[in-house]
């Protein structure tokens, strides 16, 4: 099974300047557990996650204070659509993500999470219902 066949299409972007509670109230609006956070000036994109937005809050910091930039991860491993579910997993795994964002060339066109994959498997596994 293929990344493209797993992963949500829905592909909430915020920018970096987004306030954490900005970003977390765009997350619980579109039923998504992350943001890919896109900067102009920025090579590449970032990911803040339900995660990071916790920790924050745990950490005491206001969350209409502090901006995505400050609480992004930047050092991405990307997925490609074409990737087995088995070499996204195993890449969530070295890098200790919940999260991939799957690009089609530089475009985001995905967000693979733990729970697709295992979503995902689990159908396979399921005997075929009559």
């Amino acid at each position: 099974m293929r990344v493209a066949d797993a992963m949500s299409e829905i592909v909430l972007s915020i920018g970096p300047a987004h306030t954490l509670r900005q970003a977390s109230a765009l997350m619980a609006r579109r039923r998504v557990g992350s943001a890919v956070v896109v900067d102009p000036d920025a090579v590449g994109h970032g990911i803040l996650t339900e995660r990071d937005i916790l920790n924050a809050i745990g950490a005491g910091l206001d969350p209409d204070v502090e901006h995505a930039a400050a609480h992004l991860t930047s050092d991405l491993v990307y997925a490609g659509p074409d990737w087995t579910l088995l070499k996204a997993a195993e890449a969530m795994l070295r890098g200790g993500f919940r999260h991939l964002i799957v690009m089609d060339d530089s475009t985001p066109v995905g967000i693979l999470s733990v729970r697709d994959i295992v979503r995902a498997w689990a159908h396979q596994q399921a005997p075929a219902q009559v």
